[in-house]
């Protein structure tokens, strides 16, 4: 089989445009070139690589998922190759492709890219975030080679590795009649209006809280976007819980929220790293999961006990 860099180039970049046209477009070639890359990598293999829409690009075939993966995968070794044979003896370098569950890079990613730039400076980091389904899509089709999300759902086929408990909290605004409280139980707000972060696998964990507590929630809103309900809660229109919780009680708009611990034991979310069981670590790639382990750690960015809500004066406890 003789397949060049290039012919894997365009065959990828098809893969990811949906059209040779648009790749050619990408890639500032002429569509001749990708068209005739694209035809001898299926004559080379002895199958179909995309299968053709009329009118509406491509798609990737059973055989061309796992192909245009595999190749995906070469490139980005072929890329760090070329970095560090310019650059022998220096520092690890390279580029690596991570992943972030929305909420989590919102909180998290700041801080650990910074970290990060300080230990490996050589390693560029291209992040990409999604709820848990984009998440394990993207590990499993090439894109990303490791992630920070949860452990909601995993299949068998991505390792994960968890890094840090997250319990869930009543998220009220700061004017509320128990925004005070030391702690509060999720059964006090059964008759509130709940607004809901309507993620996949995030609103399935959710509901597992409030049966736990014998409760059914009253939604009154849904949205996905994380600091768009912490503003619809500062503003008074109901509760939320969240388990990523803001280092500042002052939302966009200005409104303020208070951060309440659940008395119930609840099941918390676990703060994971992900990547794909049977793919080969590439040096880059590990320098980034052991800074993520250690950044967890005692004595790390986000050590234990480091990632828990400031607190407003909490005046009163529960009653007697």
């Amino acid at each position: 089989m003789h397949l060049s860099i290039r012919v894997l180039r365009y065959v990828v970049e098809t893969a990811d445009a949906g059209s040779v046209t648009e790749a050619a477009k990408r890639l500032n070639v002429s569509q001749p070139s990708v068209s005739t890359a694209v035809a001898q990598v299926e004559a080379e293999l002895g199958v179909q690589i995309f299968v053709r829409h009329h009118a509406r690009g491509v798609s990737l075939s059973a055989a061309g998922q796992k192909f245009v993966n595999d190749a995906r995968l070469l490139l980005t070794h072929f890329r760090d190759f070329a970095q560090n044979a310019q650059t022998l003896g220096d520092a690890l370098r390279g580029e690596i492709m991570v992943g972030s569950f929305v909420t989590l890079a919102a909180r998290f990613m700041p801080g650990l890219l910074s970290g990060f730039a300080r230990r490996a400076p050589g390693i560029s980091v291209r992040l990409e975030e999604g709820d848990q389904k984009d998440i394990l899509e993207g590990l499993t089709s090439g894109r990303t080679e490791i992630a920070v999300s949860y452990s909601f759902s995993v299949p068998d086929e991505i390792l994960g590795e968890r890094l840090a408990d997250l319990p869930p909290h009543v998220i009220v605004s700061a004017d509320h009649p128990l925004a005070r409280r030391k702690r509060v139980s999720l059964t006090e707000f059964a008759d509130e209006p709940f607004i809901l972060l309507d993620l996949p696998h995030s609103r399935d964990y959710f509901q597992g809280l409030f049966a736990a507590c014998g409760m059914e929630p009253r939604v009154g809103m849904r949205s996905r976007s994380y600091e768009l309900i912490r503003g619809l809660v500062g503003h008074g229109h109901g509760y939320a819980i969240f388990n990523v919780v803001p280092r500042t009680m002052i939302g966009y708009d200005g409104s303020r929220i208070a951060v309440l611990p659940i008395i119930e034991p609840l099941a918390p979310t676990h703060i994971t790293s992900l990547r794909l069981r049977r793919q080969s670590v590439r040096p880059a790639v590990q320098a980034f999961a052991d800074f993520l382990r250690e950044a967890f750690a005692p004595g790390g960015v986000f050590e234990p006990g480091s990632i828990a809500p400031p607190r407003i004066d909490a005046v009163e406890d529960l009653p007697a």
